[in-house]
């Protein structure tokens, strides 16, 4: 047996990770279905552990202090993300793909109840094969499976992540296919003006205004990329060390959050303060990129230290809770989704896209949205209000639901 320390165990999640990236660069399928690269190398350590264990040895020992590090940090940068200033220039159709958007996480939770009770299980069952898994994807599922374990769920990281995976390639494989028949049964190949449209060459620049280095100029003698970089980093420390303090206030009160919940809350607040004083001068584009980077090293801990023998027995009840589920979001696309902004081509584009991140990530969203507009013809709208609800918005209020199903079930 190889035994890591906690920072062995960091170079080795890295190793496995750009592992990852190989298998995918090599087997297109993967590449296609946007499956993570953190998840096919963090999959093939939890296999080959499986393996060994099942001839009675134990490969690795690894050590996983930073893993929650790791993913605090992670859903901190969600936090920062938070922008209400982005959601009221976005529009009146941001907000309302937001809400709809929000109601069916909820309706996920509903139906991966109401299937979950009457197959003998735990409704938290349900709600793990619900929202926490295909609006969230498998990072908020690893991360909320340990309080779903507390609270009786056998195997619930192995179950978030099986789940998370039939999300994904579903919603992939189906987004597409719904959009292009919206497309040709309305005969929608020509966007129509809408006056719910947006002001999308307004919106457009303050999304790119997120991204863009801040106008503040570093202290004279260091390097602006290296001093905006080391101020992020410091900011989401800052919400991690005060979200700490907000979460064991709530705590106190005898509510279940995941360790994250108060830092993202504080991010809020710093990303909102900011947008109204620029107090901070932050950069959306740098703090994501360092999100997307604990977010990786995140998936590869969790995944390696996968029990997947604890799948085994609920395979049967999983599928079909994860039917259900798609055949809601199918339905959603058509209606209210399709109705509520506009019945027109950049309507069906964003149903396509809405199936896309609903069961799987934003990257699905995208991937299905680029198909249909490289077919038929320019979507900008769509291209602003799917992403700005699907990576900005949507995990934010995901966790107060599934903290919400917790509370409730514990």
């Amino acid at each position: 047996m190889l035994k890591l320390d906690l920072v062995q165990t960091v170079a080795f999640a890295g190793v496995v990770l750009f592992l990852g990236y190989g298998i995918r660069r090599a087997i297109k399928p993967l590449a296609r279905y946007n499956i993570p690269a953190p998840v096919i190398g963090g999959l093939l350590i939890a296999c080959l552990i499986l393996l060994a264990r099942r001839n009675g040895f134990t490969l690795f020992e690894f050590d996983t202090t930073l893993q929650s590090p790791f993913m605090i940090a992670f859903f901190t940068t969600i936090g920062f993300g938070a922008s209400f200033s982005l959601l009221r220039v976005g529009g009146a159709q941001v907000v309302i793909f937001f809400i709809v958007a929000t109601i069916f996480a909820v309706l996920q939770n509903v139906i991966g109840i109401l299937v979950a009770i009457p197959l003998g299980l735990h409704p938290l069952f349900g709600v793990l094969a619900g929202s926490v898994t295909l609006t969230g994807g498998p990072a908020t599922g690893l991360a909320f499976a340990p309080l779903f374990e507390q609270a009786g769920v056998t195997g619930a990281a192995s179950v978030a992540i099986a789940a998370a995976m039939v999300g994904i390639i579903s919603g992939g494989l189906i987004g597409s296919p719904i959009a292009t028949h919206l497309i040709e049964c309305f005969h929608l190949k020509k966007a129509r003006t809408n006056p719910m449209e947006l002001d999308a060459p307004v919106a457009a620049n303050i999304v790119e205004d997120r991204l863009l280095e801040p106008p503040s100029a570093a202290p004279q003698g260091e390097d602006v990329e290296s001093y905006v970089l080391l101020k992020c980093v410091v900011l989401i420390l800052v919400a991690m060390w005060l979200g700490s303090w907000v979460s064991k206030w709530f705590a106190s009160f005898g509510f279940t959050l995941p360790a994250y919940i108060g830092a993202m809350l504080v991010a809020a607040g710093l990303r909102n303060l900011d947008d109204v004083t620029r107090i901070f001068g932050l950069s959306q584009r740098i703090i994501d990129d360092i999100g997307n980077a604990a977010l990786s090293l995140f998936i590869v801990m969790a995944l390696m230290t996968l029990k997947l023998w604890e799948l085994a027995g609920l395979a049967l009840p999983l599928l079909l809770i994860l039917a259900a589920q798609v055949a809601l979001i199918s339905v959603a696309c058509f209606w209210p989704i399709f109705r509520l902004v506009g019945r027109d081509y950049e309507a069906a584009v964003i149903s396509g896209g809405f199936c896309g991140f609903m069961l799987g990530t934003t990257a699905n969203a995208m991937a299905n949205m680029k198909a249909l507009v490289e077919r038929y013809g320019p979507a900008p709208r769509a291209f602003l209000v799917v992403p700005m609800v699907g990576a900005f918005f949507i995990d934010f209020t995901n966790a107060l639901i599934i903290t919400a199903c917790l509370n409730i079930w514990k």
